[in-house]
């Protein structure tokens, strides 16, 4: 059993204004980048595949060298058996076509194909959610998208799983694909291990995943377009149709805050900011 988790790097908004250029690119080259975290959802249901079926998980992603952190983040946060990451000029500033066009051929030059592929659900900048389901359209493969659980019948080559219908969290369906499969991880999915065995399983895995991504250079692969045979014409900014109109800035919380200063043993100036409070410590 083999699964790949495809992944991104995000901005880390807790930094501060993120950058964009003249045209409206986001520069990731200077603003921090951290795994996207729906990705960690996918990446968290594929590890529950390793636990209960075996086999190898590989988490790969598209971007600029500094990706190699975020996919360290990820084998270290929660499992990887390996890592690939598809980086080079001609790859950048991407829409999601052109990447999952990228992706896609990088998921082909993989000499154990794949029986499953993980995504998130989308991503905390573009926030589109079309990556997975267009890498998925460039490999004619079935997906099941919004997928809360999942059990693999590996002698019958198929995956079953619930999902939300249209998104819906009050409307469940169980469906069935054949294997290779594309699933894209709802934000609600929660792994589950009934078994003590996968339970002890699951900690050993947990304790060397991190002590492999302390030295993770030695599990990663890079590639870049010609390893892939990509024609540049095709990927990065010159392969998408995607046009951006306008970018609106991020607003940077202030460094400097109001605050006042109450005294613990102050009663009287204290009851008001309790009674101030005390609506939403009930919920309304």
């Amino acid at each position: 059993m083999h699964t790949v988790v495809m992944t991104k790097g995000v901005p880390d908004f807790r930094e501060g204004q993120v950058s964009f250029d003249e045209e409206g690119h986001l520069e990731r080259g200077k603003t921090p980048t951290v795994m996207n975290p729906n990705d960690k959802h996918a990446l968290r249901a594929a590890f529950q595949t390793k636990v209960r079926n075996g086999g190898h998980v590989s988490l790969m992603s598209m971007g600029p060298p500094g990706y190699k952190e975020v996919l360290q983040e990820g084998m270290r946060d929660v499992y990887a058996d390996d890592l690939y990451l598809l980086s080079d000029r001609e790859m950048g500033a991407a829409d999601t076509w052109a990447t999952a066009m990228t992706v896609a051929t990088g998921l082909q030059k993989l000499a154990d194909q794949p029986d499953l592929v993980f995504a998130g659900f989308k991503t905390a900048d573009g926030e589109t959610g079309h990556t997975g389901p267009q890498t998925c359209w460039c490999l004619d493969w079935p997906i099941i998208t919004h997928v809360l659980s999942l059990d693999i019948d590996e002698d019958a080559g198929t995956v079953r799983a619930k999902r939300l219908v249209d998104g819906d969290i009050s409307e469940i369906e169980t469906v069935e694909a054949p294997m290779p499969c594309f699933i894209v991880a709802d934000p609600e999915f929660e792994p589950t291990y009934r078994r003590a065995s996968h339970r002890l399983k699951h900690k050993d895995l947990r304790e060397e995943t991190q002590e492999r991504a302390e030295e993770y250079e030695e599990s990663l692969t890079v590639w870049d377009h010609e390893d892939l045979n990509l024609d540049p014409d095709y990927i990065g900014l010159d392969g998408s149709p995607t046009i951006v109109s306008g970018v609106d800035p991020i607003p940077k919380a202030p460094s400097e805050r109001e605050a006042t200063m109450i005294e613990a043993d102050d009663s009287e100036a204290l009851e008001p900011v309790l009674d101030e409070l005390t609506p939403y410590a009930a919920g309304d």
